[in-house]
Parts: structure tokens; sequence; C-alpha cells
């Protein structure tokens, strides 16, 4: 499947760097990709997921939030509340080009983010989580306890977040803990789908009973039995996308001819980026 640059601004004028996965043949429609924490556009999971479904007839944009990979702006600077953000522009940038996004689909933390960015994505048809955490504060069970006190005293620290080091702001801490993610979850009034594996060592499903609990039908949960949180195997990932796949269709626009179209409006967004 043909990838192309895909760059948008988020709402601080910052220029955000995506990937659009174009379907060849029959389209099905488009989707929206937010990759794990601190993960990137092109973490293997989300890079293989985006193909598959693309091989599917269903075209997905995934992107680098702000202050990561080769987007603009500072990650210290940034927090929760600025992902769902960029979310929404993301989408705002499909719709203007001609392929709004009608699914939703984010991973761990990627996943909350959806949920609470889905209520101001219009054109959204259907939301998928791979993994979510229930609360975002959840977060913050995966930093070490010695970085976090540096962090609340200093401002700004290193922190590892499970083994990897990085450096956080206190006001992504603080924005962590400012969400009410179940009355979103329950207001979200649109079919959702929860993936999830039982032996998930750092989101545990425990996570995903209380997502479900929190939705209004229709809803369906499909366990990922012994899939790593990351989907770190081709074979999970892709197994997750066919899941997707079957599970959208009923949610999804007719199937329409028109790759060329989709290619053409990819050429033109990257030409008008850099202009």
């Amino acid at each position: 499947m043909p990838t192309r640059p895909f760059e948008f601004l988020n709402r601080e004028g910052q220029r955000l760097s995506g990937s659009l996965e174009v379907p060849e043949g029959l389209r099905r429609g488009w989707a929206l990709f937010a990759h794990c924490f601190t993960c990137g556009k092109k973490n293997l999971a989300a890079v293989r997921i985006g193909r598959t479904l693309a091989s599917a007839g269903i075209g997905v944009l995934r992107f680098d939030f702000t202050g990561l990979g080769d987007s603009g702006g500072s990650f210290p600077d940034s927090s929760f509340s600025m992902n769902v953000q960029d979310l929404q522009s993301a989408a705002g940038a499909m719709q203007a080009a001609g392929m709004p996004a009608d699914l939703l689909i984010g991973h761990s933390l990627g996943g909350a983010a959806m949920l609470a960015a889905a209520g101001g994505i219009a054109s959204a048809r259907a939301v998928v989580t791979i993994a979510a955490p229930f609360d975002v504060a959840h977060l913050l069970h995966l930093l070490d306890p010695d970085g976090l006190a540096r962090l609340e005293a200093q401002g700004q620290s290193l922190v590892k977040v499970v083994g990897r080091p990085l450096s956080v702001g206190k006001a992504f801490v603080d924005d962590l803990r400012g969400h009410d993610q179940g009355a979103r979850i329950a207001a979200l009034r649109r079919p959702l789908l929860l993936l999830h594996a039982p032996f998930d060592q750092t989101v545990d499903i425990d996570n995903a009973t209380r997502i479900f609990v929190a939705a209004r039908h229709p809803k369906s949960f499909v366990s990922l039995d012994q899939a790593d949180h990351l989907l770190s195997s081709r074979s999970d990932a892709e197994h997750v996308a066919n899941l997707i796949a079957a599970w959208a269709s009923p949610y999804l626009p007719e199937p329409r001819d028109g790759p060329a179209e989709a290619d053409a409006v990819a050429g033109k967004n990257a030409r008008a980026q850099k202009d």
C-alpha cells in the first residue's frame, strides 16, 4: 500500500507530521490512529495496523503528537489534553482534505486520548481502543517514584517510564489527574470496540472491564490472548487490524473506487505544507 506524507497544524500553529496509508482499489473509509505514549507514528504496531487496514480498503492517518518524532513543539510542555487537541486537529485536517475520519483507533494512552477526543470529532462513526487505560492517571503508576518526586519539587525532570528516561513537566502530571474518563465514555454514543490482552503487564485487563461497563451499547470486547501491550509481534498487530476491519464494516460508508483521488489529496497536502 502506498504511504504518503500528511502534515497539518495543531491549535498552537505548530506543524505536526503524519503518514497516510492510502488504500489501493476499493476504499471503505478513513481511520485516524493514535499511537501509544511517546511511541510516535513509526511505532511498529502503528505501521503494521495502518498498512493492514489499508490493504482491507481503510485508509489510515498516523502522526506524531506534539513534541514527538518529526512534529513541532516541545514534549516536556505537552500534556494529555494537548494530545486530545492534536487528534481533533488531525481529524479537522482530514475533513478539510476530503478524507473524513470515519473510524477512530487508539493504542494504550492513545486509546484514552481517542475516547476523550471522540466527542469533538463529528465525522466519527465508530471508536476502537487497544490496551487502553480507563483512568489516564494510570500512567503515573508507570513513572519511577524518585523521578516523580523530583518532578513535583522542580517542575520538570527526567523520569523513567517503564525503564525509559523522559523529560516530563509538572503540568503534564497535573493534567493527568484532571480527567473524568468515565463521564466521557458514558457520553460517547458511538459503537465501541475494546481490544485487550488478558495478561497485559502494563495496563491490566481490569481497565477494559471498566471501560466496557461505563460505555453504552453497541459495544464489543475481544480478548487478544497472548499479545503483549505494545503488540510487538507482527502476527498480533495484523490480527488486531483484521479484527478492526471486520467489526467496523457495518459502520463505514459504502465502498468507493478512487485511490487516485486519495493520492491527489495527499500530494496536495504535502505541497501545501511546504509552501
